[in-house]
């Protein structure tokens, strides 16, 4: 037993020590990143080919401006690719979280696991049979990406499991390869199609982008968004059973059997939802994760607003550099987040491989 000298205080970190600074830090943490979004909106609507001052952007969206060219750039062009850019990006970033609690492996994704390659393989499949133009944007679109969404999680978990317990290098190895086998089956379903209205809207698919955002088309994310953000909130202390174990949260009351296969159809649904509108943007949900739980542990009531407000001003901030790196050329903002998420995927794997045998870091 350690005596202290006199008059000394005890260690910090007794009996949740950590916990108590993490309780202070979290109120903060979100009054910061709602903030940054704040700021990347407003950065959102005044930058780009075309610069508009700051004070006029405030002006427009307040309603105290005259009417001008300018209004109609930030309410009807850019506002929807802001809004946009942030549901999907909170979205993600939900997802990847759910997925590394369900998996227990901190390198899971949407992207990574296949699940964005089979949402935009659905998602494509209805473009090209064109599937009636008003159903396939408000029904037939989004279904198509749920269901590629699903098939595609079903089979690289499958996979993954089926030598009897799931690694993960085993995990990664299934995802890359049935999201591979789906890039495939995408590109053979554009050349048979030999249309060039087609290729230009499956390109959008493939390499993710915010480009076309409409005020039309932001119900259902958005809803799609909350709601199933909220669900997850509810689940957030079986979630965190999961982190023990499947046979540690059995012992505790969680049937995970069932449990995992109702949140892998909500996290396929919310992916299909968001890919059919977006495309493919990979990244959002390795990245964000792991920068909010450095920040505000792993318990998921506390982590999921956290890692929503975050990948909401992520996405934003990504799409702003993708409209200004190159203007007038608008980059596809799936490019830049490979381009940030990859070294760090790759960093992950040399870093932590030891630590992507278990739960998440």
């Amino acid at each position: 037993m350690k005596v202290l000298p006199r008059g000394a205080a005890p260690p910090a970190r007794e009996h949740g020590g950590p916990r108590t600074t993490t309780r202070s830090r979290y109120p903060l943490v979100l009054a910061a990143l709602t903030l940054v979004l704040l700021a990347a909106a407003v950065a959102g609507l005044a930058l780009g080919s075309v610069r508009i001052p700051t004070g006029q952007v405030l002006a427009i969206v307040t309603g105290r401006a005259e009417p001008s060219p300018y209004r109609t750039i930030v309410l009807e062009v850019r506002a929807p690719r802001v809004v946009l850019g942030a549901v999907t990006g909170a979205g993600l970033a939900v997802i990847g979280t759910v997925l590394q609690a369900l998996v227990r492996n901190p390198l899971a994704d949407p992207f990574l696991l296949g699940v964005s390659s089979g949402a935009s393989a659905g998602a494509v499949a209805v473009i090209v049979l064109g599937v009636g133009a008003g159903v396939a944007t408000t029904v037939a679109l989004p279904a198509a990406a749920f269901a590629g969404a699903l098939a595609a999680l079903v089979l690289v978990y499958a996979l993954a499991r089926r030598a009897g317990s799931m690694t993960g290098g085993r995990l990664v190895l299934a995802g890359v390869a049935v999201s591979y086998v789906l890039s495939a089956l995408t590109s053979l379903i554009l050349v048979t199609s030999a249309s060039a209205a087609h290729a230009q809207e499956v390109l959008h698919w493939t390499l993710g982008g915010l480009g076309g955002a409409r005020w039309d088309m932001l119900a259902l994310p958005a809803v799609a968004l909350v709601l199933g953000t909220l669900v997850l909130i509810a689940l957030a202390r079986p979630l965190d059973l999961l982190l023990v174990g499947e046979e540690g949260a059995g012992v505790l009351g969680l049937d995970t059997g069932r449990f995992r296969a109702g949140v892998f159809v909500l996290a396929s649904l919310l992916t299909g939802v968001l890919v059919a509108y977006t495309g493919a943007i990979g990244f959002v949900g390795l990245l964000v994760p792991h920068a909010a739980r450095m920040a505000v542990g792993a318990a998921h009531r506390t982590l999921l607003p956290v890692v929503a407000l975050g990948g909401a001003a992520f996405l934003v901030l990504a799409d702003l550099a993708a409209r200004t790196v190159a203007a007038p050329s608008d980059i596809p903002v799936g490019v830049l987040t490979a381009l940030t998420g990859g070294p760090f995927f790759l960093w992950m794997l040399r870093g932590r491989g030891t630590r992507a045998e278990g739960g998440p870091a």
